[in-house]
């Protein structure tokens, strides 16, 4: 993806229902969230997308931001409907979700790459392909493996999600410059920020 390349789809990864809300494997809603309701938007029922949309404007550039509907291991479903239907290339796609290998409190920004064993992004992939840009955010790891599954399906602790939050907070402002393409710049003032003690 050059520099200069827009984004046009925001997509946060998690599961629908009030059950997976607060659920780490949520994270990428959480964000979301916090981006519509900074810019004037409201997520609606988009049934043809298999997903709740809206559409804001950051930057003075329009963006669609998507929560899929579908559950997590589905997720490419509902972002190729929207992407098709308006026709955004995979390149101008910014997914946003949770990340076992980073701590609380850490957000990376990468552009392609594969899925980590990340099954929501293992279904974009196989849908759209690889060449989508990700906004990964921390949660933390279980430590074994064959605790992931209930890890990431149970809420964070206290500390855990205050350092979520507050990296959720450091990161808003930088959106403007992902969405004009500005990778670098936002890269380097998002991976300088000290990882949390969480």
């Amino acid at each position: 993806m050059a520099s200069a390349d827009p984004i046009l789809l925001i997509a946060g990864l998690g599961n629908p229902g009030n059950q997976y809300h607060d659920t780490r494997h949520n994270a990428g809603f959480w964000l979301v969230d916090q981006l519509a309701h900074q810019h004037g938007g409201m997520f609606r029922p988009e049934h043809k997308f298999a997903g709740e949309a809206c559409r804001i404007n950051i930057a003075g550039q329009p963006c669609w931001l998507l929560k899929p509907q579908t559950f997590m291991n589905r997720s490419g479903q509902s972002l190729k409907l929207l992407a098709s239907f308006y026709r955004i290339p995979t390149e101008a796609i910014l997914v946003v979700h949770d990340e076992l290998d980073l701590p609380p409190g850490t957000v990376r920004l990468k552009r392609g790459g594969g899925h980590g064993g990340h099954n929501g992004l293992r279904d974009i992939s196989h849908h759209l392909g690889q060449h989508f840009a990700r906004l990964r955010i921390g949660i933390g790891h279980p430590g074994e493996r064959a605790k992931v599954v209930s890890y990431v399906l149970e809420r964070p602790s206290h500390v855990e999600a205050k350092a979520i939050d507050e990296a959720i907070a450091h990161t808003l402002p930088l959106i403007p410059q992902m969405i004009t393409g500005q990778f670098d710049k936002a890269m380097n003032t998002l991976h300088a920020r000290p990882a949390s003690s969480a």
